[in-house]
């Protein structure tokens, strides 16, 4: 890899964050690289410029924060194909993320990534949009619209819990009508979010596929499905007297969806590049330390394994 041009995004509001983003620019431009860097969070999005603005190709880019900064990074630089690495600087579970020890042997990190000492795992994302019309002549009435985590189609109300009534077809044939808080459309890399909160299965990383999870049903018999990656799921939402269905995109609103409007979530043409840095990376490590298994915490001997 090169380093000519290279993003960097901190954690928005993070002291932590920042200082780490200015030590890491400092040392790349000590190599001749020039750095795009600023703020990312709920009121700074500093992609849209980061892209505009590069004189050249962009490399790669560093995000320095939680998961949430991680996947805001995808959701912009995925369709431009820049590889991301992320590391867990002010975050929580860092599911997404390199620790910060990867980064602290910063010199070193930068001659991996010139040597290509290191991995990249590309991950499936979802696209959704919205249309308009009948059945047989829809037209589309929004942007399209990226996610890494889950696509989520619930109502926000500022005064009370609503709760929505949603038809799902998938590829044109209706499967469901869901009464509850909502519908969750994962990723695989969603699986341990959302869609786990709500119930639903724990997909590898590395499967394409989509599920489809309702979110606190008011019914037992609604239940998680999994789609292969070629489907498309609509959703239409039914009895929404008060306008408040809304499309969200890794927990982040999109856009609202009218009566009479449809959402369709597909696989997205684009995915997710992520940088790995461990060369003992394991995702099975992964889910047993940041979801505690309990087989995590209780050790037994196993002689079979001698």
């Amino acid at each position: 890899m090169q380093l000519n041009q290279v993003i960097i995004a901190h954690k928005a509001g993070d002291t932590l964050s920042q200082q780490w983003a200015q030590k890491s620019a400092d040392q790349l431009e000590a190599l001749g690289c020039d750095v795009l860097m600023g703020p990312s969070g709920a009121r700074d999005n500093p992609y849209p410029v980061f892209l505009a603005s590069a004189s050249q190709q962009i490399d790669c880019a560093l995000v320095l924060g939680g998961d949430g900064t991680a996947l805001a990074a995808a959701r912009h630089l995925a369709p431009a194909g820049i590889p991301i690495l992320a590391v867990n600087v002010g975050g929580h579970l860092g599911f997404l993320t390199e620790s910060l020890e990867e980064l602290q042997q910063q010199t070193s990190v930068w001659q991996r990534l010139l040597d290509d000492r290191f991995a990249v795992q590309r991950r499936m994302m979802l696209q959704a949009a919205v249309f308009a019309g009948n059945r047989h002549h829809l037209e589309p009435v929004s942007d399209r619209y990226l996610a890494l985590n889950e696509m989520c189609v619930k109502p926000a109300s500022a005064d009370r819990m609503i709760t929505s009534i949603l038809e799902i077809e998938i590829d044109g044939e209706v499967v469901d009508q869901y009464q509850g808080d909502g519908l969750i459309v994962s990723t695989p890399t969603g699986s341990t979010c959302y869609t786990v909160a709500a119930n639903g299965p724990i997909l590898h990383p590395g499967m394409e596929a989509i599920t489809v999870t309702p979110i606190c049903p008011l019914s037992l018999s609604s239940r998680a499905i999994v789609l292969p990656p070629g489907c498309v799921v609509s959703i239409w939402p039914l009895a929404d007297q008060e306008l408040t269905t809304k499309l969200w995109m890794d927990g982040v609103l999109g856009t609202s969806i009218w009566p009479g409007h449809r959402v369709d979530i597909r696989m997205a043409e684009c995915q997710a590049s992520f940088i790995i840095l461990r060369e003992d990376y394991s995702y099975y490590k992964t889910l047993r330390e940041k979801l505690q298994w309990a087989g995590a915490r209780i050790r037994y001997t196993n002689n079979h394994r001698n």
